[in-house]
């Protein structure tokens, strides 16, 4: 890794402690603590391992949805952030590569006539999602027939409630939580095949390019040296992957 120099410090930890935007939305890569306490998940444990190596105490910064994490952007209330990688955040956001990669997924009830995820875009079938997530982004840009319903929140659990709500033919987010409802509800089903890869990254505000430059070493050296997938063992997600090294990026 690169040593820490000064422009570093400045891009990472402006206000002398590294602000760590946390979306809690999304349970593959943060868990919340049913007591309230501090969250864990392998999010938190990338944040903290920076800090450590920054030199600066960590500031976890909590939301409840990807959206309001981009959302607070204008407000200057983070110095990183772990999204999805996303043609319209990245339009404000310095991305790493994956660092984890996470399936989008369809849920349907069990006695829909959508069998599989090619059915999905057709007149009168109605999608909830939860809103800017990455998989409203993603099917804001690829859905030509289908109608998307958005959740005001962007969290998992938003998009499975408004397809109850105002029943609705499919509900879209990540595929683990919808495989844990559909454990507990025998009327819904998950279809098989994912609609889209989800790349989870760090990202940093733009224009911030010794920090982001620090960033992609940081990802790469943490996902050679095995600390990922340790990290996601710990937190018991063994349906989300590794992302493979970028083909761009090397730690040094």
């Amino acid at each position: 890794m690169a040593d820490i120099t000064p422009e570093i410090l400045k891009d990472l930890a402006p206000t002398g402690a590294l602000r760590a935007a946390i979306n809690q939305g999304n349970g593959v890569m943060v868990q919340r603590d049913p007591a309230g306490g501090r969250p864990k998940g392998i999010t938190i444990e990338l944040a903290d391992e920076l800090g450590r190596r920054l030199g600066v105490p960590v500031e976890l910064v909590l939301f409840d949805s990807a959206g309001e994490v981009f959302a607070a952007l204008k407000d200057q209330s983070w110095d990183v952030a772990f999204l999805a990688i996303e043609p319209v955040r990245a339009a404000e956001i310095e991305f790493t590569s994956p660092y984890v990669l996470i399936e989008g997924a369809y849920m349907v009830r069990r006695d829909s006539p959508l069998k599989e995820t090619g059915d999905v875009d057709r007149p009168g079938v109605r999608i909830a999602v939860g809103k800017n997530s990455a998989y409203d982004l993603y099917l804001s840009r690829t859905i030509k027939n289908a109608e998307i319903v958005r959740a005001e929140t962007g969290g998992g659990q938003a998009s499975i409630d408004l397809f109850f709500e105002q029943g609705l033919e499919v509900a879209a987010g990540v595929r683990q939580p919808l495989v844990e409802y559909a454990k507990t509800d025998p009327n819904v089903r998950v279809m098989d095949r994912a609609f889209m890869a989800i790349q989870q990254a760090m990202g940093t505000p733009k224009g911030r390019l010794a920090g982001v430059a620090y960033l992609k070493s940081f990802i790469e050296e943490r996902k050679a040296a095995g600390f990922v997938a340790d990290a996601l063992r710990r937190t018991n997600q063994p349906d989300a992957r590794v992302a493979p090294p970028s083909a761009n990026q090397t730690s040094s």
